[in-house]
């Protein structure tokens, strides 16, 4: 039945005036009585039907409310899980920069001295010689092999001649200028780029070079090599030309140098 405290006070004092007049056994027979009869039910059936679309509205407001939770839910889980990938990329894209840097220093350093490769050296040459094309500037070169050095693995073993060529390494580093350059060019030959330097200089710095190896202890298996020395070649970069005539010239160099008795500076102009 239609709970009529809903109702307005004069809509429900009419319905139950008119209720109480069908219930009258005086008017049983009143000709009115049948229309009130259906008009009276057909009000219960209207307030019926507006009273259920009022909870089919109240519980779809009540379902779009949480469904709007939800998609607020999901899109909250949806933000994280964006930004704990965002998260993810950065370190993977991080560690791909670091192995990419790993990887092209590993490209460019002999791995048993630490000093730049034979690829590196070709690079500063390339460089060095459009810098001096472009500004006119010189550079030298040298050719540095080690004196001798078959001995020292036939006799200590090839390990100590690792360790030997590491101890040539540190010794030519420590002797150049903070903007000179040197390599291992290959197997016991260093290659040393002076930028800014006459050939007279380059002398002197390649001088200072011989010196500081040929002071090296060397101590294996309680049998200490008698010293080790190299023999270098030194040329100044000409204007003009590629840097391998530079490179030739000091080729050329150290074998006089090898000639002359080793241990000893040859200078090709």
């Amino acid at each position: 039945m239609l709970d009529k405290e809903f109702l307005p006070p004069t809509e429900r004092d009419l319905l139950e005036l008119i209720a109480a007049l069908l219930a009258d056994p005086a008017q049983q027979d009143n000709p009115l009585r049948s229309p009130l009869a259906r008009l009276l039910a057909h009000s219960e059936w209207q307030r019926e039907r507006l009273e259920r679309l009022v909870r089919i509205s109240d519980g779809y407001q009540q379902v779009a409310r949480g469904e709007s939770l939800n998609l607020a839910e999901q899109y909250d889980r949806q933000l994280r899980r964006l930004e704990k990938l965002a998260r993810i990329s950065d370190r993977y894209q991080n560690s791909l920069r670091e192995m990419s840097e790993a990887l092209k220093v590993a490209a460019l350093h002999d791995t048993l001295t630490g000093l730049g490769n034979r690829r590196f050296l070709m690079e500063r040459l390339k460089d060095e010689t459009e810098r001096a094309s472009r500004k006119g500037l010189p550079y030298a070169v040298g050719i540095l092999d080690v004196d001798h050095f078959k001995l020292v693995n036939d006799r200590f073993g090839h390990e100590a001649g690792d360790q030997t060529l590491c101890k040539i390494a540190d010794a030519i580093q420590a002797s150049l200028r903070e903007y000179d350059q040197c390599g291992r060019w290959g197997g016991e030959e260093f290659l040393i780029i002076l930028p800014d330097t006459s050939l007279v200089h380059a002398e002197q710095v390649a001088e200072r070079i011989r010196e500081a190896i040929k002071a090296i202890a060397l101590d294996f298996s309680d049998s200490a090599l008698p010293g080790v020395t190299a023999s270098i070649g030194v040329t100044a970069y000409q204007p003009g030309e590629p840097y391998s005539d530079a490179i030739n010239r000091a080729d050329n160099a150290l074998l006089l140098a090898k000639e002359a008795g080793r241990n000893r500076v040859e200078l090709a102009l």
